[in-house]
């Protein structure tokens, strides 16, 4: 369909080149709403699937636009839709399932083996102006809740799921291993749910540095290259006072957030017996070094997740009811026109970057 403007749009190569270049516009199928996009985070994955070609099975073979942690407005509804109208403003969930499926059926839908997701290829993402999506995985966002924060549902909605399967206690303690996004998000919902005390590790002093600011009540530990995982695990033990209180009071629940080995080993280690290590970064597609026994002879539950479902309603309760304040999390901005900026910028651990987003603030749209 034709539009007042250009549809700018960031788009992935299957050679892991980013470009930039005006795609097409569709008008709402039946079921679909079209959306204005206002703003979209950058999100790890982006940048895997920009330097590597992969996560895992997922694999970029064509161009693909990126982006899936998003909010807009809606400029026109296809037929059937009646949960919306022109001019709401929303949080985009990603995800479309086939909704036929066993797991669909059972409410899994997270784990739908054919769910369509916005910016995997072949679905194009949300790093473009006009976008269609289906209006049923689009969610009204309250009054106060900006379109900044609207995005930031996302990467919230992944530490939700976590937190909701490994249960997480009032007065008991919790360890979250790496101070991104992920992990950063993943403390202040920690700090929210009760656990206390709360630590929260990382490689890098500034990360740590910004964590303490985000969340004071928190804990710091700064990883040591010259431990090895359970050397490092036993150091974050004694934050917990482990030598006067023993194994009861060492961390009932790990939060790990960065996906890299050694730090799920670190998890490991650092779990009490009987507690939960629960996996929420995304990793290399093979880890050798799982220490079996020290998790069989300890009954520590080893468990992962696959981003997230039923989180967006609760997630906006959050934010609208100042549960939890995840603006500070956004350190850098750009408009649409300058998204590959956006990307380099992300992608720089050296700058001190937390969030990237992309914003759109034109109007006259349609």
């Amino acid at each position: 369909m034709s539009t007042p403007l250009p549809n700018p749009s960031l788009q992935v190569t299957a050679d892991h080149n980013l470009k930039q270049e005006d795609a097409p516009v569709y008008a709402p199928a039946q079921g679909e709403v079209l959306l204005h996009i206002k703003a979209t985070g950058v999100c790890g994955s982006d940048i895997h699937f920009w330097r590597t070609g992969r996560i895992g099975s997922l694999v970029v073979e064509g161009d693909c636009i990126l982006g899936h942690e998003a909010a807009g407005i809606v400029l026109q509804c296809g037929e059937g839709v009646t949960n919306l109208k022109p001019g709401d403003r929303v949080a985009v969930e990603p995800g479309i399932p086939c909704g036929e499926c066993f797991l669909c059926q059972d409410g899994r839908y997270n784990i739908c083996e054919d769910v369509q997701f916005a910016g995997v290829y072949p679905y194009h993402g949300t790093i473009q102006r006009y976008k269609t999506h289906p209006a049923k995985w689009c969610h009204k966002l309250p009054d106060n809740v900006s379109y900044a924060e609207g995005a930031l549902l996302e990467p919230l909605s992944v530490v939700m799921h976590g937190i909701k399967s490994a249960g997480l206690s009032l007065g008991r303690g919790a360890v979250v291993c790496g101070a991104g996004p992920i992990g950063l998000i993943a403390l202040a919902a920690a700090r929210a749910s009760g656990a206390h005390p709360i630590v929260i590790t990382d490689l890098e002093p500034k990360r740590l540095a910004f964590a303490k600011k985000f969340v004071p009540s928190a804990l710091t530990y700064q990883v040591n290259r010259d431990l090895d995982s359970e050397g490092n695990s036993k150091e974050i033990r004694k934050l917990f006072n482990f030598e006067h209180v023993g194994e009861y009071g060492a961390p009932e629940v790990v939060l790990e957030c960065t996906g890299v080995e050694s730090s799920v080993v670190t998890a490991t280690y650092t779990a009490r017996r009987g507690g939960t290590v629960m996996v929420i970064g995304v990793g290399k597609e093979i880890m050798n070094n799982l220490p079996f026994m020290h998790l069989s002879l300890g009954e520590i539950n080893l468990k992962f997740i696959n981003r997230y479902r039923d989180t967006w309603p609760a997630g906006l309760q959050c934010l609208a009811g100042g549960i939890l304040d995840l603006k500070p999390l956004v350190s850098h901005t750009y408009p649409l026109e300058k998204a590959l900026d956006a990307l380099h910028t992300c992608g720089d651990l050296s700058n001190g970057s937390i969030k990237v987003q992309i914003i759109d603030e034109v109007d006259n749209v349609l």
